[in-house]
């Protein structure tokens, strides 16, 4: 993998650049859209290409590792063939799923042992064991496995809970360098910084794995109940540290307005299952702000979705006839609205580059910001 920075805002720290990888080139800063099983829920590839014109999805290690099961994608030739993706893909190390199971796992040094959520069978997961799944799987981006800690926590659980990711972080790192990947293309081991909203925590994360020397870096422990200016200020503490020529990956992020400060900031990747997640609740992200299209309102409002005329609202449907299919329960309303949104956050991604290229974007983020938070 080769990671490119094109240009600095000279208002913020806003970076534009471009990440080459074994299955295409990825300008940034981008967004990601979640396709947690090999699946971006409620959209069809060719939609992801078209209409949504995505340059790379996120999938996940947990997931995929329950179902289809490794030998399934060894057999299809990794999750790209099985999926029937050309582009690149991410995964996820399952560290947040397991975060997400704290009722059903037991974290020790060697790893954790957690039930499924789909049958209740025991597994064990040790950063050995997520580097061979994830060369199985076959991303051309890999996470490192690491344990994502809750908002709020003490101190002392952030500290040894970062320690523990750390000394995780090195078997990983031996585990990427003594195995061979089992297709014909490069993965790239991206770590991540923890340290939950401890500012030396944090700082004392990024100097560890800024020192591995890896091909990126992930952030994590973020948007996980914490104070949006709690959040920028662990992004900014983070990014002043990890080094300026490797990619900056802030994981699980967020709404429109939480994406462009974190632009601003220095963050060029995202992922965030809030567009679709959203959108299939009838909650439609628009450049003038945010619509329930559930509500009363638009019943008789025969006005596209995106009044003017954006590129990505390519559907082209009526706020009328939208509302209308919520409310017959339609499954095409959950189509329309997926499709929108991650239309709409790719958007955001494109003007937000041009505006770096430009040298406008403080500017221009600021009223960007006041108007796609506006709920309409």
């Amino acid at each position: 993998m080769k990671f490119t920075l094109h240009k600095t805002d000279s208002g913020t720290s806003a970076r534009a650049g471009e990440i080459i990888t074994g299955h295409g080139t990825i300008p940034t800063p981008v967004f990601m859209p979640v396709g947690t099983a090999g699946s971006v829920k409620a959209v069809h590839r060719h939609e992801l290409y078209s209409d949504i014109k995505a340059k790379i999805i996120l999938g996940n290690t947990y997931h995929l590792f329950l179902r289809p099961g490794i030998e399934i994608l060894e057999k299809a030739g990794g999750l790209h063939r099985f999926i029937n993706w050309e582009k690149p893909i991410l995964t996820d190390s399952g560290g947040y799923q397991v975060y997400s199971l704290a009722e059903k796992r037991k974290i020790n040094e060697e790893g954790v042992k957690f039930q499924s959520h789909i049958d209740g069978s025991y597994h064990f997961f040790s950063p050995e064991r997520v580097i061979d799944i994830q060369r199985s799987i076959g991303a051309d981006i890999i996470m490192a496995f690491d344990e994502c800690t809750p908002h709020p926590c003490t101190y002392e659980y952030a500290k040894k809970s970062m320690q523990l990711t750390h000394r995780w972080l090195k078997r990983c790192c031996k585990s990427m360098d003594e195995t061979e990947g089992k297709y014909d293309y490069h993965q790239t081991l991206f770590p991540i910084v923890q340290g939950s909203t401890f500012k030396d925590l944090r700082e004392e994360s990024a100097e560890a794995i800024s020192s591995c020397g890896r091909g990126g870096n992930a952030i994590g422990g973020l948007s996980v109940g914490e104070p949006e200016d709690e959040m920028y200020a662990m992004t900014e503490t983070v990014c002043k540290i990890l080094p300026p020529d490797k990619p900056r990956y802030l994981m699980g992020v967020g709404t429109p307005a939480n994406i462009l400060e974190n632009i601003s900031l220095g963050i060029d990747m995202f992922d965030c299952v809030m567009p679709t997640r959203n959108g299939r609740n009838g909650q439609l992200f628009t450049k003038n702000g945010i619509i329930n299209i559930k509500n009363k309102k638009w019943e008789n409002d025969f006005s596209p979705i995106e009044v003017d005329g954006a590129t990505f609202a390519s559907l082209n449907y009526s706020k009328a006839y939208l509302h209308h299919l919520f409310s017959a329960k339609e499954i095409l309303a959950l189509q329309i609205s997926s499709i929108h949104n991650l239309g709409f956050y790719s958007w955001l991604m494109n003007e937000a580059r041009n505006q770096i290229m430009n040298g406008t974007f403080a500017q221009w983020k600021t009223s960007t910001i006041k108007k796609v938070a506006e709920r309409l």
